[in-house]
C-alpha cells in the first residue's frame, strides 16, 4: 500500500547514522542522500527517509510507530542488538508477540527522537 515514508528528525546526520547501523541486520541500507535527507531501503529503493530536521519553527511531530520487516528471528534479535548499540533504548525485547498472532516475533526500541521502531518476523520458526 505504501510506497515510501518519511520521517522528521532532531539531526539527519544522527539519525542517519543510527538507522544504518540499526536497519542492516535487516537488509536495508542507506540508498539515497539528498540535501538534508537520508533514504534507507533494498538496493536502489528508498523507501525509508530521515531527514527535514526539526527546529524551533518545524518541531517533530511527536512519537510514532514504525515495524520494519525482518526475514526472520535472528534477524529481529541483531536489529534489536544493533540499535541499542546505536543508542537507542529498549521498548520491547526481541520475542513472540502472541497476543498479535501465534507467529508474531517482534522486538521495539526507541530512536534518538522518541519514535517506536520495531522489526517483525510473522514466519514460524
Amino acid at each position: 500500500m505504501l510506497d515510501h515514508l518519511g520521517l522528521i528528525v532532531r539531526s539527519t546526520e544522527e539519525s542517519k547514522r543510527f538507522y544504518g547501523a540499526a536497519l542492516a541486520p535487516l537488509g536495508y541500507g542507506l540508498v539515497a542522500e539528498r540535501p538534508g535527507r537520508a533514504g534507507f531501503g533494498p538496493p536502489g529503493r528508498p523507501l525509508f527517509w530521515v531527514g527535514m530536521s526539526a527546529s524551533a519553527d518545524r518541531p517533530l511531530p511527536g512519537p510514532v510507530h514504525i515495524a520494519f520487516t525482518a526475514r526472520s528471528r535472528s534477524a529481529v534479535t541483531a536489529f534489536h542488538a544493533a540499535a541499542l548499540e546505536a543508542g537507542a533504548r529498549d521498548n520491547g525485547p526481541p520475542g513472540l508477540r502472541p497476543e498479535y498472532h501465534a507467529n508474531y516475533f517482534g522486538a521495539f526500541v526507541t530512536d534518538l527522537d522518541g519514535n517506536n521502531i520495531e522489526a517483525v518476523c510473522h514466519d514460524p520458526a
